[in-house]
């Protein structure tokens, strides 16, 4: 019955470290990852309350990067 109770335990144990570890993980890439991944946040709560989110940094970079750009001009071809 004592092998038993400490199995369990040793089972709860590992799963309590697997948990940690995740948690762990998950913060540190949003630790990482922080100033784009605050600015997609708060634009998910703001269109999720009804609201406008913003356009992001990126957004902006990928239009301007994009403008006017047909199949005709795709690879420098005209």
């Amino acid at each position: 019955m004592k092998n038993s109770i400490k199995q369990i335990g040793q089972g709860m144990t590992e799963y309590i470290i697997i948990v940690a570890l995740i948690a762990i993980a998950g913060i540190g890439a949003f630790t990482f990852f922080s100033d784009g991944m605050k600015e997609q946040v708060g634009n998910v709560t703001k269109e999720l309350t009804g609201g406008t989110a913003t356009i992001s940094v990126a957004d902006e970079a990928d239009k301007a990067m994009n403008q006017g750009a047909t199949m005709a001009t795709y690879g420098g071809q005209n």
